[in-house]
């Protein structure tokens, strides 16, 4: 199993940016994707971006161009840097890991606010 923990999350005007870190520990076997979500009140938790384990990236149409997903595979660290944040980005993110051979691990959460 993996452990995750999410940090970097907290409060921003519009406009301005803040980077996400997931730490994972544990076993690193077989995990082929790794990904952001988030979830605002009162709706359902989306995918924001994920790396595949051959580097292959993916985002939702509303972050394209203002969010950057990456990872450090000696830390086994996946980072999520986001830039020109809108009110509409604050929710609580996500990471998640998907392993072939231990199903899907979630972190905490950590809560990002973007004051307007």
């Amino acid at each position: 199993q993996v452990q995750l923990v999410e940090s970097g999350g907290g409060l921003v005007q519009a406009g301005g940016s803040l980077r996400l870190s997931c730490d994972a520990s544990g076993s690193m076997f077989g995990i082929n994707l790794m990904a952001w979500y988030r979830q605002a009140p009162g709706k359902q938790r989306e995918l924001v971006a994920s790396i595949t384990s051959g580097g292959r990236t993916n985002y939702v149409d509303s972050v394209k161009g203002r969010f950057t997903i990456s990872r450090d595979n000696a830390k086994n660290t996946v980072y999520l840097q986001m830039n020109s944040l809108k009110p509409e980005d604050a929710a609580v993110y996500y990471c998640n890991f998907g392993s072939t051979l231990y199903g899907s691990s979630w972190g905490q959460g950590t809560q990002v606010t973007v004051s307007s």
